[in-house]
């Protein structure tokens, strides 16, 4: 949570600050120092202290192919939900979820369900975007059914090479280099997105030194009839779909003409976005990187931007989360201006983006969600 916070408030300096909201439990443990350090980035963290339990503490250790990550919990966990928002929480632009399939599944309904009651008297309810990241323990074969089930739910599921390839069995490393496979992240997607053909979701796998990949189901929509604003999940068949339209693409006469007149297709997207860091001895500590990368797309299309775009964004904001130990220093310049490790967040963005392909930034990819 702290480091999707950090993504988040790379991009938010003042007076955005306060557009990043998050949880942060103090057991009696925690370092005071610590508290200073929050509260140096004036987010709207909701600190609550309970000096009867110790604070949720894990350990991080990477080792083996690809630097396998292996994770354990040293003091127990704390787990959020839906009940821990604040009224301000809940009316976020977007959530980052990091949980199980079925649990996320429950966190997107009570959400929206709590979102809706806070709005229902002014009838100012707006759908927000919803980031999940499968939780590493149960990303295995037997949960597969419940991730694809899950995908209707979110606007972006964001598994790391390694969380993705265990739903599909397998290790997602390249038996020949010893590296992550592309190939394998790219075939795992497409699977993925073929297991929902009609829905629209996208796919972003955090593959360490090989940067990203962004996969979005396009789906089906007719033409000439605006999208309905009801909150249904993405591509949900509803007693009222016209199931003509929805599978004139599939009953077109010879020349297609069906299709043409009664269906628009958008075919989706496929990218490698590059890691902002190309020189190994610039990667101090991987750890963080993931969430900080999330928490910087989180807010990208919070803001309306993108999909690749976002991509970008988290790409930058995970380099200042793993060139040390710990977390990036914050520092006020003349004029009000902050950079991070000494850096500017706006300068490393524009460098990072004038070196993908123009076509790749300016193509037909519209936001995760409206």
């Amino acid at each position: 949570g702290s480091y999707s916070a950090l993504g988040a408030r790379l991009f938010s300096p003042p007076p955005l600050t306060s557009s990043v909201g998050w949880i942060v439990d103090q057991g009696s443990d925690f370092p005071p120092a610590m508290s200073i350090f929050i509260d140096s980035w004036a987010t709207a963290a909701v600190i609550r202290k309970d000096p009867s339990r110790l604070t949720t503490r894990g350990c991080n250790g990477y080792g083996g192919l690809a630097d396998k990550r292996a994770f354990r919990y040293m003091t127990p966990k704390k787990r959020l939900t839906a009940q821990d928002l604040t009224p301000a929480l809940l009316l976020s632009r977007s959530f980052h979820l990091i949980c199980s399939p079925t649990r996320c599944q429950e966190l997107v309904a009570e959400i929206t369900a709590r979102r809706k009651q806070l709005t229902s008297r002014d009838a100012s309810y707006t759908k927000p975007i919803f980031v999940w990241e499968p939780v590493p323990d149960l990303c295995t074969p037997e949960e597969l059914l419940n991730c694809t089930n899950t995908l209707p739910h979110i606007d972006i599921c964001s598994p790391n090479h390694a969380e993705l390839a265990g739903f599909m069995g397998d290790d997602g490393i390249d038996p020949e280099t010893g590296q992550v496979s592309m190939s394998a992240i790219e075939r795992s997607c497409e699977q993925l997105l073929a297991s929902m053909p009609l829905q629209s979701y996208a796919l972003v796998v955090r593959a360490g030194d090989k940067g990203c990949y962004i996969a979005k189901n396009g789906g089906r929509r007719t033409k000439r009839q605006p999208r309905p604003r009801k909150n249904y999940a993405h591509g949900g068949l509803q007693p009222d779909t016209d199931m003509e339209a929805l599978f004139a693409g599939l009953l077109q006469d010879e020349d297609g003409s069906i299709a043409r007149d009664e269906v628009e297709v958008d075919a989706g997207t496929e990218h490698w976005v590059p890691p902002y860091h190309h020189d190994p001895a610039s990667v101090v500590d991987p750890t963080g990187g993931g969430n900080t990368f999330l928490g910087g797309l989180a807010v990208a299309l919070a803001r309306g931007h993108t999909l690749m775009e976002a991509a970008a964004w988290g790409s930058v904001a995970a380099s200042f989360a793993i060139e040390q130990v710990g977390m990036p220093v914050l520092a006020a310049e003349p004029g009000g201006y902050e950079t991070w490790n000494g850096d500017s967040v706006s300068r490393r963005l524009q460098q990072f983006k004038s070196s993908l392909p123009k076509t790749a930034l300016d193509g037909d990819i519209p936001p995760a969600s409206s």
